[in-house]
């Protein structure tokens, strides 16, 4: 059902389909009450981990069915839940906190629901994403959400150079016990940006930390934390750099360090790619030859 032929006269009808409902990512007063009215006339709740959902739905005085739908139940679990939107179910999808699919199961049955014709709605509300970009004090025309980073240092590196030319404020989730390292790779890769670390968001130890990223990797404010972290770093120059400008940098660089470290040195000063800028400096070098 297009979700423009809903009744908005009558607001707590819950007709058909998939309903995407985010919900609290700490306080758990943060939920609207149209999610309310969803969670409570659905036939089926689907949820990463049924306690959590049970504790969140009993803090609100509902009941119902709950199903786990998380990375090792998502195969066995997506057919049922089709089938019942099918013959004309309603369910909720939501995951432990925030807005479902966001760096959470579910898209593949959303795209699964749209392929056979099913309605899916969404319910929006939190998004620890959202709300750390909205506090960390950094420039909010343009950003991206990059997720969690890979665990390993090499594969965050890379990642990362991939993403330093990007004009935008670059936000990541992160865990607690990989923060520190994760913050020593983003000030190596991304130079002196701006950065902010958003822990324990709208509960009674909400933390946002400021400052650039190599200060943010030594800070002690930051140790063993627990729990998933939001973690935000700020574009680069306002200024995209011309190739007239890096490649000046570039032949400087060069004559004191070579390509390889050359590359590093102005990708990381001008954001831009460090593989492009290591194929210019060795074409520079060829030609001054």
């Amino acid at each position: 059902m297009d979700a423009a032929r809903i009744d908005k006269t009558q607001p707590n009808v819950i007709v058909p389909g998939l309903y995407l409902v985010a919900t609290p990512i700490g306080n758990l007063r943060d939920i609207t009450l149209r999610a309310l009215d969803i969670l409570a006339g659905v036939d089926l709740v689907l949820c990463e981990d049924t306690r959590i959902g049970g504790k969140l739905l009993a803090a609100h005085g509902l009941k119902n069915r709950l199903e786990r739908y998380d990375e090792h139940a998502a195969e066995r679990v997506r057919p049922k839940a089709l089938a019942a939107l099918a013959a004309g179910g309603k369910l909720a999808l939501i995951s432990d906190a925030g807005t479902p699919l966001v760096s959470d199961p579910g898209w593949r049955l959303v795209r699964e629901a749209l392929d056979l014709g099913l309605a899916v709605f969404p319910a929006p509300g939190p998004s620890a994403a959202l709300a750390a970009l909205t506090v960390a004090g950094l420039p909010t025309d343009r950003f991206l959400f990059a997720g969690f980073p890979p665990s390993k240092s090499a594969g965050r590196r890379a990642l990362f150079e991939e993403l330093a030319p990007v004009r935008a404020t670059l936000i990541f989730y992160e865990g607690g016990p990989r923060l520190r390292a994760s913050l020593e790779d983003m000030a190596a890769v991304f130079g002196d940006r701006q950065g902010a670390v958003a822990r324990e968001l709208t509960k009674l130890h909400e933390t946002v930390v400021r400052g650039s990223l190599a200060d943010l990797a030594v800070d002690p404010r930051l140790d063993a934390p627990r729990g998933e972290i939001v973690v935000l770093v700020g574009p680069g120059n306002d200024e995209a750099a011309s190739a007239e400008d890096a490649d000046r940098a570039l032949m400087e660089a060069v004559a004191r360090v070579g390509p390889a470290r050359a590359a590093s040195e102005v990708a990381k000063a001008l954001g831009l790619s460090r593989r492009d800028l290591y194929a210019r400096a060795l074409a520079l070098r060829e030609a001054d030859s």
